[in-house]
């Protein structure tokens, strides 16, 4: 049983003994720690793209270091759970994407009074009937309640007619009822009536 133990041995010695098996594990050997170096000074970049402290990516890189060439993928593997999960540029698009659209959300025209987003071609608020716009009576384009003339056609308002129409109500005309064939001969006689009332009042004046 020595004897096989001892072959082994001897075995083994003449392959480590071997200078190609020698000069493969040096090579090895460098590899190995060129690659713990290079984890370090990767969890010094990667954490200087992650954090505004300017020691975190020192402590990153010296955790790496800590745990010596022979533990260091471990040491990876627990960075890559700690370190934070955005970078800085990924959280400064994403905090522009957030300005831009609360931006475009507050640009969108409301009404104060009912609080409702309305569209800029709308004349009359659909919730608190409120007169948002006018047309022009030259070239029929929508205008503001306050311009002095027309942007579209040069045609000049009247001030009395900015203010009429900017503080006019809406008000909704009643439905006329169908008259019967009767009533409409009835109406006929009370306007033939009244007219000649009327000229038989003139003539005596």
């Amino acid at each position: 049983m020595d004897q096989i133990f001892t072959a082994i041995g001897d075995a083994i010695g003449s392959i480590f003994n071997n200078p190609v098996i020698k000069l493969g594990l040096q090579l090895l050997a460098i590899y190995w720690v060129v690659l713990w170096i290079a984890a370090a000074y990767w969890a010094f970049r990667d954490m200087q793209g992650r954090s505004d402290n300017p020691i975190a990516p020192y402590l990153a890189a010296a955790f790496i270091i800590v745990f010596t060439p022979i533990l260091f993928p471990l040491a990876v593997f627990t960075y890559r759970i700690v370190r934070p999960q955005e970078r800085i540029g990924e959280v400064y698009e994403r905090n522009l994407a957030e300005e831009a659209m609360l931006a475009e959300s507050e640009a969108i025209p409301h009404r104060p009074s009912c609080d409702r987003r309305v569209d800029p071609a709308w004349i009359i608020c659909p919730t608190c009937r409120a007169r948002l716009n006018r047309v022009c009576p030259n070239c029929t384009r929508l205008v503001g309640l306050d311009w002095s003339l027309c942007a579209w056609c040069g045609r000049e308002f009247e001030r009395h007619d900015a203010i009429a129409a900017s503080s006019a109500p809406i008000v909704s005309l009643p439905t006329r009822e169908a008259l019967q064939p009767g009533d409409e001969l009835r109406t006929g006689r009370i306007r033939t009536a009244g007219r000649s009332r009327t000229t038989d009042q003139l003539a005596e004046h």
